[in-house]
């Protein structure tokens, strides 16, 4: 997950540039907090970033390190839904110390909690 905190950095400051450029051509250019909807618009860059990569070439950037494909128990490529799925319940899996990815440890195929509820798998390639 490090890996991918660098795109997903760049990614962010180019969607926090557009917001502030927008409030500041409407003339709501506050400085002491961002509005919901740039709150929103980060969150939705950042489930693209994901769900893009996931559906395409089932990897992002930091599973290209360490040459980890996503992909569903059958084998193939996972769809938009189950991506959006498997990231949001990823998320609330986070903000809740992330217990899912802790279940891992415990579950006897090694896949996390949002894996299981969303049918996927992630596969070592052997290159």
């Amino acid at each position: 997950m490090l890996y991918d905190v660098f795109p997903l950095i760049a990614l962010w400051m180019i969607t926090a540039f557009v917001c502030l450029q927008a409030m500041a051509r409407f003339g709501k250019l506050d400085a002491t907090r961002a509005p919901w909807w740039e709150q929103l618009a980060l969150l939705a860059v950042t489930a693209a970033y994901f769900v893009i990569s996931w559906t395409r070439i089932g990897q992002t950037i930091g599973m290209r390190a360490w040459r980890l494909k996503l992909l569903r128990k059958n084998g193939e490529r996972i769809e938009v839904w189950r991506a959006l799925a498997r990231f949001f319940l990823a998320l609330v899996s986070l903000l809740i110390a992330g217990i899912g990815f802790w279940w891992a440890l415990f579950d006897a195929q090694k896949r996390t909690l949002h894996d299981r509820v969303c049918g996927t798998v992630m596969m070592r390639l052997n290159i």
